[in-house]
């Protein structure tokens, strides 16, 4: 097979858990296909949203090339962009891309996002209910996470990280149920999805060591820029990991060895989360093709280029 072109695959799909190196693999296998990188990250859309989303812009450079890379800094910090957006955005710069001969890659660890372009299924919008919301906000966080347990498995924590969060999501799910499942106007996609792994022993470390770069590189004051711009506190503990941590800390209900501690403790939580999301993406009909996130980029390069030529 000529690995410019593939006649079987429509898009290459590169997932896994934080830190496994996706973003490097991704832009290597675009460079190679002369294709181009469209991000699956629920944070990176979001401007000024750097260091606490891991927005590696070298990683998009190969061999003194930049890849051209779709769906990062598109909104402002602040907004709530969904997964129904995400999935109109990504089929807009798929035709685009399609229409120009150019062959996407796919890259991120939001398994939501990934799922939303598998599926086949239209993602529809859901807007505010303020009846709903108004009876939700009376009870607590417990009370409300059992009547998201009740309506659906919950595969993602994030879902019950914050009130709001959960709210958000009994919302959906109420609307859900009232109405069929509307099946997708958008085009069948055949995806070879890649998943990037990486021992637990040599994930903890990347974590941790990514962390202290990240706070380093001045990853707090890039979360105090954002709280002066105007950004919320809620909303930046709405984004969770990073920003809530951050943003107890320079609040005040978090010392400094405390918020780092027990971000630290998080990022490997939300790993565990991301395996438990790409398992039950497998379970319910996704052929993911791991890959050993250890190996030298040629070979990891290669083994999707076979992948693409063997199918």
């Amino acid at each position: 097979m000529d690995p410019e072109t593939s006649d079987i695959y429509d898009l290459v799909i590169v997932t896994g858990p934080t830190a496994s190196g996706k973003t490097s693999l991704a832009a290597s296998i675009a460079h190679i296909l002369k294709g181009e990188v469209i991000s699956a990250d629920s944070r990176q859309v979001y401007r000024g949203m750097d260091l606490g989303t891991g927005k590696d812009y070298d990683d998009y450079i190969i061999d003194g090339v930049s890849i051209p890379y779709h769906l990062i800094d598109i909104a402002d910090p602040g907004y709530k962009y969904n997964v129904f957006e995400y999935q109109r955005d990504f089929f807009r710069i798929y035709k685009s891309m399609k229409e120009r001969s150019v062959f996407p890659v796919v890259c991120g660890g939001s398994g939501m996002y990934a799922d939303s372009i598998i599926t086949g299924y239209k993602m529809v919008e859901v807007p505010p209910d303020s009846g709903i919301r108004s009876r939700l906000e009376k009870k607590s966080i417990e009370e409300l996470t059992g009547i998201l347990s009740a309506m659906k498995n919950l595969h993602n924590n994030t879902d019950i990280d914050t009130k709001k969060r959960v709210i958000r999501a009994i919302e959906i799910e109420h609307s859900n149920k009232n109405r069929e499942t509307q099946h997708s106007q958008i085009p069948k996609i055949n995806s070879l999805v890649i998943g990037v792994m990486l021992d637990r022993d040599q994930r903890r470390h990347n974590i941790s060591t990514r962390l202290q770069q990240r706070l380093k590189a001045g990853m707090v004051e890039e979360v105090k820029r954002l709280i002066d711009s105007g950004v919320d506190t809620e909303t930046l503990i709405y984004y969770g990991l990073e920003y809530k941590y951050i943003t107890h800390y320079l609040t005040g209900k978090l010392t400094y060895e405390k918020m780092a501690g027990d971000l630290e403790i998080a990022i490997h939580q939300f790993a565990k989360r991301q395996m438990t999301w790409f398992r039950g993406m497998e379970r319910r009909g996704t052929k993911i093709h791991w890959i050993d996130g250890s190996l030298p980029m040629e070979e990891k390069v290669q083994q999707v280029i076979n992948l693409l030529s063997l199918n």
